[in-house]
């Protein structure tokens, strides 16, 4: 396994160096493809997954039965429905890979052990979650503080692999247009 690719998603100067391959070895290298589901809306999530190549999307159904992309994950992000996964609770999101992808899962029980035993991974996983939380607010406040163009622009610097390969309708309902909307956009760029 790519010692390198762990030590950068499971980065924290508190990890020592033998503690990695404990970390490592609880993964197992798993491969998803195109259009595959990771995760169905319903089902409770078992496992969190590191990504080193391809793309997904999570997303929900909603009122009038449409489907709304909540989040884009690519190289090296963590997959993960994080409710479902540590409130043992059915996802209200269904994860799908939008490219053929190669990915490291580690289960639920293998993460708590890990995480009671080793204090820097147990530190990692705090300021992990409260990145999560910060980025989710985040995208909270801009989705109503600004313009549609604005969201775009900001989707196409933070994520340009999703940009370039992913459907313009997956694209739309995330940045909460419509199809026609992100096109005229696209087209005064």
């Amino acid at each position: 396994m790519d010692h390198s690719f762990f030590k950068q998603i499971y980065s924290h100067s508190n990890i020592k160096n033998e503690e990695y391959k404990r970390i490592i070895d609880a993964h197992t290298k798993v491969d998803f493809f195109k259009n595959e589901t990771v995760l169905n809306e319903g089902k409770v999530s078992n496992a969190y997954y590191l990504i080193k190549k391809g793309l997904f999307r999570s997303f929900v159904i909603d009122y009038k039965g449409n489907e709304i992309t909540t989040d884009f994950f690519g190289p090296n992000d963590i997959l993960i429905e994080v409710a479902s996964l540590f409130l043992r609770i059915p996802s209200k999101e269904t994860i799908q890979a939008l490219t053929d992808c190669e990915m490291y899962k580690i289960d639920f029980k293998d993460f708590q052990y890990l995480y009671s035993t080793i204090d820097g991974f147990t530190e990692w996983g705090r300021n992990w979650m409260s990145h999560q939380l910060f980025m989710a607010k985040q995208r909270a406040v801009t989705m109503h503080t600004q313009s549609a163009l604005q969201r775009y622009l900001e989707l196409m610097k933070e994520k340009p692999q999703i940009i370039k390969e992913v459907p313009l309708k997956h694209i739309a309902t995330y940045l909460g247009i419509t199809d026609t909307s992100l096109s005229r956009i696209r087209k005064e760029l």
